[in-house]
């Protein structure tokens, strides 16, 4: 087990979000990793933010910090010792069952001189490697090499005396830079102090959309009244826009996340603001000033608009004043905005470069897929096929987005079928520029191309051309087809449509695979610490035991194709030889039908799910499973109990579910619920590119 110790070099230098994004990169790697940050410098009576962020993202049961003021009271009575202790002790309270641990140090300022100091002694005692961040800006301005080399230059001297120094990584690298030829030059000259060269652990680039703050985070700035909220918990402020030109002259800056400032009085912005909203561009808000309302008739008029999404706020201060509050307002992450601190992780750990961490650590001979690892390993794997994945419902806009994400992270070449001036409307609607790598089909245009081949798959169902256009004008029919012919690797739908809308023409088109009986699903299930496969909670209404043991082989080479070691529990309602009935007859069977036909799997049935999934439970009531407590794929009897379940599951512990994935088919389709979210869709499509590599094979 290793230790690292984060120490800034110098203020404002990100240390939160780099803490974050370290850990968050470690658990990509499969890592199970522990988090203490010893002495908390936030006011008293507020959360200390990397603790909070790490229980709510990453549900660590991470250690409350030692006060600023308890410190202060030990040292100031000379117990250095006795804080050194107490430090200690929170770190032991972290350490259970983990690979590495992550130590954040505390920022230096002109209040606590000891700072550097203490960071040193702390790292020392934890006996810790120390990881030193620095950063090329900051809220304040740009700072030249030389600054932040003579930065490193103190660390280096701090720290090296008595501390092993495992890195360095630079945040706020500004745009355009090379992040790597950065880092090297930045600390060129420190790096001479040491007897070997520091490795360079990454280089952030700075990336201002992340300053972005919610609507909701500038009403208590500006001390506003909410007159609607519609979406201001979800609506982010990319511009402040005071309106003091006319109408024609402004119409243009109406563009997704511009907050809109205007007296009230002001009717034609009032109706400018109203017409944007009814074409389905997304306002950050329409902050009123002055405290100046609409009149009576206008607000009748608009009333449609300012009764959607639109945030409408009232504040007394005037144009200016609000403009003023903003650009001042802070740029840290507010403790409930969770989505935007993980998009800001997320982008973190994709810069930083572990392979030196990793070189140096003694890993655990199965490491963990918990759920950062599997996101990042569905990605990667997907990146490296370069598939082309058709979406058949190519005006909707979360799947245009899903698809400019994949073709920037180069995750798959996604086609969108649909009109091309309405997807490029809906696009420009939603702030959303498409690139290259995104593919826009014509229906109309596609369509001919496939009645011949459609008609003589389906001859035996007496379909005629006449028959196959028509079916055709559903885009789910047609980019199947497009899928059965080769055309595309991959198809992806259910944003819009059902699950039946979705399946049906895969199940007509598409056919099963070689040596399949059925078509089944599964479920990725992102719990806390692991991720589980459950199946089947989509399809499958009450299979019979040869059609589940079908399923159990299915999902189980459905987990090891995604890095999750398959240990197969047959889920009933009772466990081992004791209960009797007709369900636990079926599983029963299933489970021999397995060992008989696949005895490389793992498997055992019945098992109640307490005894599958908690380790105590399994020791008492099956003490001889090699499943039992520890099982990763649950295979449930019927779908009743299935699709249950996982909802449940899903509700209870807030958990986020990845599919259906379906399996079974000869080439990929799949699943979305119709409440995806946008990184919902993008995994979706990365699973399904993996699983076109894998019918290739």
């Amino acid at each position: 087990m290793h230790t690292y110790f984060l120490a800034p070099v110098g203020y404002s230098v990100g240390l939160t979000t780099v803490v974050l994004g370290l850990v968050h990169a470690l658990e990509q790697k499969g890592l199970k990793v522990g988090f203490v940050k010893p002495i908390s410098q936030d006011p008293p009576g507020e959360p200390e933010l990397t603790t909070h962020f790490i229980r709510q993202i990453n549900h660590h049961p991470a250690p409350e910090p030692l006060s600023m003021e308890r410190a202060e009271h030990l040292l100031s009575l000379g117990l250095e010792d006795q804080l050194m202790e107490e430090i200690v002790s929170l770190y032991q309270q972290a350490l259970d069952g983990v690979d590495v641990m992550i130590v954040e140090g505390m920022v230096p300022n002109p209040q606590h001189a000891f700072v550097a100091s203490l960071n040193s002694t702390m790292a020392l005692n934890l006996q810790a490697g120390v990881i030193l961040v620095g950063a090329a800006s900051h809220q304040g301005g740009e700072q030249n090499n030389e600054a932040l080399t003579e930065q490193f230059e103190l660390a280096v001297s701090s720290f090296g005396a008595h501390n092993t120094i495992a890195g360095y990584i630079i945040n706020h690298i500004p745009a355009g830079q090379d992040a790597y030829r950065f880092g090297c030059e930045a600390v060129e000259r420190s790096l001479q102090l040491q007897a070997h060269p520091l490795p360079y652990l990454g280089g952030i680039p700075h990336k201002p959309e992340f300053l972005h703050p919610r609507t909701l985070d500038i009403v208590d700035v500006l001390n506003a009244r909410v007159l609607h909220a519609g979406e201001i918990a979800t609506r982010r402020v990319r511009q402040n826009l005071i309106i003091a030109r006319s109408v024609p002259n402004i119409v243009y800056l109406l563009k997704p996340g511009a907050l809109i400032m205007s007296p009230g009085d002001r009717d034609d912005v009032m109706m400018a603001v109203a017409l944007a909203t009814m074409n389905g561009i997304p306002l950050a808000g329409l902050l009123l000033t002055s405290e100046a309302e609409p009149d009576p008739s206008i607000q009748q008029l608009c009333q449609k608009a300012f009764s959607s999404d639109l945030p409408v706020l009232l504040t007394t201060y005037n144009s200016f004043e609000s403009a003023s509050l903003l650009n001042d307002m802070s740029t840290h992450v507010p403790a409930d905005d969770l989505q935007r601190m993980e998009q800001v992780i997320d982008y973190i750990a994709e810069k930083l470069d572990l392979s030196a961490l990793m070189q140096g650590m003694a890993l655990p001979r199965e490491l963990r897929m918990t759920p950062p690892a599997f996101r990042y390993q569905v990605v990667e794997k997907a990146r490296r096929l370069n598939k082309r994945i058709v979406l058949p419902e190519g005006n909707e806009p979360r799947t245009i987005q899903a698809a400019v994400i994949c073709a920037q992270k180069g995750i798959a070449r996604c086609v969108l079928l649909g009109h091309r001036d309405e997807i490029l409307h809906v696009a420009e609607a939603h702030d959303i520029t498409l690139t290259d790598g995104v593919e826009i089909l014509e229906p109309e245009r596609e369509r001919p191309h496939y009645v011949a081949p459609m008609v003589e798959l389906r001859k035996h169902k007496g379909l005629s051309p006449a028959m196959a256009e028509q079916q055709l004008e559903d885009n789910v029919v047609l980019g199947t087809m497009m899928l059965q012919q080769g055309d595309v690797d991959g198809l992806v739908s259910g944003a819009v449509h059902t699950t039946a809308n979705t399946i049906r023409p895969a199940l007509q088109l598409i056919k099963t695979a070689p040596g399949a009986k059925l078509v089944s699903s599964v479920f990725f299930m992102l719990m806390p610490d692991q991720v589980l496969v459950y199946g089947d909670c989509a399809v499958n209404p009450d299979p019979n035991a040869d059609e589940l043991a079908d399923i159990a082989i299915q999902s189980a080479d459905s987990a090891a194709s995604f890095g999750i070691t398959p240990r197969v529990a047959m889920i009933s309602y009772s466990t081992g030889e004791s209960g009797e009935g007709e369900g636990v007859v079926k599983v029963r069977t299933a489970t021999q039908l397995v060992r008989e036909k696949r005895p490389d799997i793992i498997i055992d049935g019945p098992l109640q799910y307490d005894a599958a999934s908690v380790e105590s439970v399994g020791k008492q009531k099956a003490p001889n499973s090699p499943v039992a407590g520890q099982a990763t794929v649950f295979v449930f009897p019927d779908l009743n109990t299935g699709n249950t379940t996982y909802k449940a599951v899903q509700r209870a512990a807030n958990v986020v579910s990845v599919g259906p994935m379906l399996q079974g088919l000869r080439k990929p389709v799949n699943d979305l619920s119709r409440g995806a979210l946008v990184e919902d869709i993008v995994y979706t499509i990365a699973l399904t590119a993996i699983q076109a590599a894998q019918k290739n094979d």
